[in-house]
């Protein structure tokens, strides 16, 4: 729904409103018994059902086409964002992968025994595991 149509929508609920308070305005100045100035104790007007279940219906209406122009507005955004958040997410699972990379690199010469072999396998699997995540979350925001 674009701001025309949300203008027009706004205008006929303002009129339809301005003939329901005229018309509840000629009908307390046509009772029996009504002078010329305002009454001294106007009654109260109380609406109707079909005129409550009409402004109800309006109303439902009105928010139904707010709801939906307010979610085609936002529609383009949350594919933006939902390929931005793939992207800042691939980019900390590199920089997850280059920080156990680097633990590899220190600890290579303890891969088949030594003092830091089991540092290096789980240094190794840590490095494998969040290149994997990076590069899916990547080619996953590619796909997008």
């Amino acid at each position: 729904m674009n701001a025309s149509e949300l203008g027009k929508r706004l205008g006929i609920g303002v009129r339809v409103v301005g003939r329901i308070a005229q018309q509840r305005a000629q009908a307390a100045a046509q009772q029996p018994g009504s002078s010329v100035g305002p009454p001294a104790a106007a009654p109260r007007m109380i609406p109707n059902a079909a005129e409550i279940h009409e402004v109800k219906q309006k109303t439902r209406k009105l928010t139904r086409a707010a709801g939906r122009g307010v979610g085609g507005f936002l529609r383009p955004f949350s594919r933006i964002g939902g390929i931005l958040w793939l992207e800042i997410t691939g980019f900390l699972f590199g920089l997850f992968a280059l920080f156990f990379c680097q633990d590899v690199w220190r600890t290579r010469l303890n891969y088949a025994s030594g003092p830091l072999h089991q540092r290096f396998l789980m240094a190794t699997v840590l490095t494998v595991v969040f290149a994997y995540l990076s590069v899916s979350s990547f080619l996953r925001a590619r796909r997008k």
